[in-house]
């Protein structure tokens, strides 16, 4: 999940100081999200259409909406709206490599018989955990009788938009040139007749979607060997990323590991985990 940079077609409406300083609150209440200074416009462009839709004049008017009882459903829609679908396949390409060469092998050894459990937060519109199925996929291939218990990834987002279109599993031409090979796209999806795409069922049957705000609690999702938490901390706060980093520690087994983006780091919660160099990239194992 990151902050939408795109654009609609409506004409933007003027916000005031004290609008976006109401809104900037109710975003971050609502799901930990820092808009930062100057990005008036960006707000503008995003909920224009919403506003005019629920003919809301000013921002403070549209947040005094949301307040008001039976407001969730247009919150939801707001908060929708202010994040974005816009992810790559193997983004960074080191943490794939990281779980098809060390990971997997290790985490395979030491499960037996049991599911491998991996979650992917924040997963946008799908690209992240089906890359790892894909990952999965081929380490199976090339070691045969691995992972005999089965695997299950859970992919969450807050956005309902975007985890109805991951769980289609369909992309167009233009979404799929964004980190895909060629020789991935021939063996992980299927030709459709509108020039699309769509994940081949071995790969898109490994992926649970679920609906989740990184705010609330994870106990329900339950443990896991390997999280993927990349690029969507740099929104938060320093004290909401120590929490939920705190929460993601207990959502992990006994020695599984967490992967970030590249600039993402622990801060100081290194009594949970301990950094490991993989070269390149670092990845972090619960204590």
């Amino acid at each position: 999940m990151t902050i939408s940079t795109s654009t609609n077609t409506r004409s933007r409406v003027t916000i005031s100081a004290t609008g976006f300083k109401l809104f900037r609150d109710f975003l971050e209440n609502a799901c930990g999200i820092l808009l930062g200074d100057n990005k008036e416009y960006l707000v503008s462009s995003r909920l224009s259409g919403i506003m005019h839709e629920h003919r809301c004049e000013t921002l403070d008017e549209l947040v005094q909406r949301m307040g008001r009882p039976g407001g969730n459903r247009l919150s939801e829609t707001v908060v929708d709206a202010m994040t974005t679908n816009e992810t790559l396949w193997f983004r960074d390409i080191h943490p794939y490599n990281i779980l098809q060469n060390k990971l997997l092998p290790e985490v395979a050894e030491k499960l037996g018989s049991q599911q491998l459990r991996i979650w992917s937060a924040a997963c946008s519109s799908g690209q992240e955990p089906y890359s790892i199925s894909m990952i999965i996929d081929e380490f199976k291939r090339s070691k045969p009788g691995q992972l005999r218990g089965g695997e299950r990834i859970i992919a969450t987002d807050i956005s309902s938009s975007v985890l109805n279109q991951a769980r289609k599993g369909e992309y167009d031409t233009l979404a799929l040139g964004r980190g895909l090979s060629k020789d991935r796209l021939e063996r992980h999806f299927l030709k459709q007749k509108d020039s699309g795409w769509k994940v081949k069922p071995d790969i898109q049957s490994r992926v649970e979607f679920r609906p989740l705000n990184l705010l609330g609690s994870f106990t329900m999702l339950g443990k896991f060997d390997v999280v993927f938490c990349r690029n969507v901390l740099i929104y938060f706060s320093s004290d909401l990323k120590q929490e939920i980093l705190r929460k993601i520690h207990s959502s992990l087994k006994p020695g599984g590991y967490l992967l970030l983006g590249a600039s993402e780091s622990l801060g100081h919660l290194t009594d949970l985990y301990e950094m490991v160099h993989c070269s390149p990239g670092i990845i972090y194992r619960a204590k």
